[in-house]
């Protein structure tokens, strides 16, 4: 595995609409590893993932994959090199487990979307990955939020991108399986040593399982490391209260005092 690739850079990134959400971004993702971005409601990650992913134009400043503008590259190389699974549920009910995740091998199929049988072994090894395939055959109407958001992720998987972005992939999910979703992506970006990039609001599980942690404040932007981010102060900023504090020891958080 090799973790030192930069595979997707940004450069002098602005992010935003008519204002700035935030300005000079000088971010890399690494192949290997699994990056958590948190940040408080309304500070603009998912406009960040939105617009990594070329599905927003940024206000200024250059994406690369692999060293390339991702302005110049044509929509089917993209979806051969990024896949992203956003927070919008998919009305995808009347379909079954398997026939969403086969939407993954759209940019590879033919004109008339036929699947051949290495697509078919694809999408079924997908499913093996997140552990859903005992219900490739059942209506995704029928799964629970957990199970859904388990598809879409073996759906991102079937595309096989070497970046995979998910925009709160653990929203809805009881405590059991956000751990379990996350445990799954790190396993993902390690073991078939991809880029995935997750927004979160699970910042305590975050600290425990991400290899870098990107930090949206209003103040700024902070990247590293997670032991950089966890040493260097800023994590006392993610909370606005002054009676919760961050724990560097043990990566958690603790209540000090009274907040009011």
């Amino acid at each position: 595995m090799n973790t030192d690739i930069n595979i997707l850079t940004t450069r002098d990134l602005q992010i935003g609409y008519e204002k700035p959400l935030c300005k000079s971004l000088n971010l890399n993702l690494k192949c290997g590893n699994l990056t958590c971005l948190i940040g408080s409601n309304g500070v603009g990650k998912s406009t960040l993932l939105r617009t990594l992913a070329n599905l927003q134009a940024p206000i200024s400043g250059q994406i690369l994959i692999n060293g390339v503008s991702i302005q110049s590259v044509s929509k089917s190389e993209l979806t051969r090199s990024l896949s992203i699974v956003l927070t919008d549920k998919a009305a995808a009910g009347g379909l079954t487990v398997f026939e969403l995740a086969a939407m993954g091998r759209h940019p590879y199929t033919n004109f008339f979307g036929r699947i051949t049988d290495d697509d078919k072994n694809i999408i079924d090894k997908s499913l093996e990955q997140v552990g859903i395939a005992h219900k490739k055959d059942s209506y995704v109407s029928e799964l629970s939020d957990g199970e859904r958001q388990k598809v879409m992720i073996a759906k991102a998987l079937a595309q096989q991108t070497p970046i995979l972005i998910l925009d709160e992939p653990t929203a809805f999910l009881d405590a059991a399986a956000r751990v379990e979703v996350m445990q799954l992506l790190h396993c993902v970006a390690n073991e078939q040593n991809k880029a995935v990039l997750v927004s979160t609001h699970e910042v305590g599980l975050a600290m425990q399982i991400a290899d870098n942690m990107w930090i949206m404040l209003k103040s700024g932007f902070k990247a590293g490391t997670t032991a950089e981010v966890a040493s260097s102060g800023v994590m006392d900023e993610v909370f606005d209260n002054q009676s919760v504090k961050f724990d560097a020891d043990t990566y958690s958080y603790r209540i000090v005092g009274c907040s009011h």
